[in-house]
């Protein structure tokens, strides 16, 4: 297994390497989980090390279609089955494909900030839009499930995008710099923020507290991160999207314990998605996500994601408590 960094977001070394790590242990499976930490030449060096080592399975979560479908295609011609995990390796063609469905995620940050926007008594609203990484599928699906969600407000004039722009390899630094220019292009005049992660919303944040603003800008994201959440309980962001990581780790532990195994995966792959640039469907397993606000931050931590010392610190003690967190 190789995961891509830890700058993107915390989850891959918090959740979904230790959830892999258990549903491998718990299989009695041999088992090697590396993380690239964001740079490409070290995914290569990795990938050639396990082929060489003579895994049966590989699985990645790639940097960039385009070094991801080379380290994919070398493992095929070896005859290893591979897994793309979280991501989808465009023109990979990997053997299966283990993820949530992404398109509903950027659905629900839409929706999310529409009913942020309305609860605020917002009828019209100038919209930013900090995307995720460009050569990140993922974030080309959250961006459409998004605008879709948004369509029917933006066509009839009532939000206007006033800003819109790809944060490159999801660097949460570059999105305060990004969106700092987006506020003051705008006069500060921006109503609220589809952030595609919490990462990218917590820099907005950032930007919105120097301006005296945060907590009446809605600011969306994503991944339920401990940061994330206690930006929700503070009224900072109005809502994060949940993946149950461990559902997801669980789900390609599964197929990879199958087919290292040579066991049919027939029925562990419940769906198929296209590959956009091959035109080939693969293999998928398609998840589904959850919206989180501040009614329902209790449910990550009920379903065991964080734990409430992590996000119950002094600061939100008592907001915890208005939440309904015990």
């Amino acid at each position: 297994m190789i995961l891509p960094d830890t700058k993107s977001s915390a989850r891959w070394e918090t959740a979904d390497a230790k959830y892999l790590k258990e549903a491998f242990e718990a299989a009695g499976v041999d088992y090697d989980i590396q993380n690239a930490q964001g740079d490409k030449t070290q995914f290569q060096t990795i990938a050639d090390q396990m082929i060489t080592s003579g895994v049966n399975v590989l699985m990645i979560v790639n940097l960039d279609s385009g070094s991801g479908k080379a380290v994919l295609q070398k493992a095929q011609a070896q005859g290893i089955a591979t897994i793309d995990y979280d991501r989808l390796t465009l023109g990979g063609g990997a053997d299966f494909y283990v993820s949530f469905d992404n398109t509903k995620v950027g659905q629900l940050q839409g929706e999310g900030l529409q009913k942020c926007l309305d609860d605020a008594g917002k009828t019209t609203a100038n919209i930013a839009m900090l995307n995720g990484s460009p050569t990140d599928n993922n974030a080309t699906l959250f961006k459409a499930g998004a605008v879709a969600a948004l369509q029917e407000k933006t066509t009839s004039g009532e939000y206007t995008v006033v800003a819109d722009q790809a944060v490159p390899d999801w660097d949460n630094q570059q999105a305060g710099t990004i969106f700092e220019q987006m506020y003051t292009e705008n006069a500060g005049k921006i109503d609220g923020v589809l952030a595609a992660n919490d990462g990218l919303g917590n820099a907005a944040i950032a930007i919105l507290k120097k301006n005296g603003v945060n907590g009446t800008v809605p600011v969306t994201g994503q991944d339920a991160t401990d940061q994330g959440l206690q930006n929700i309980l503070a009224g900072d962001q109005c809502m994060t999207v949940y993946k149950a990581v461990k559902k997801e780790a669980d789900a390609a532990a599964a197929l990879a314990i199958a087919a290292a195994k040579g066991e049919d995966t027939a029925d562990l792959a419940t769906g198929e998605v296209e590959d956009t640039e091959s035109g080939g469907m693969v293999a998928a397993v398609l998840l589904d996500p959850q919206a989180i606000y501040f009614d329902n931050v209790k449910d990550v931590i009920a379903d065991g994601y964080t734990t409430k010392d992590a996000v119950c610190t002094a600061d939100y003690a008592d907001k915890c408590a208005e939440a309904g967190i015990s």
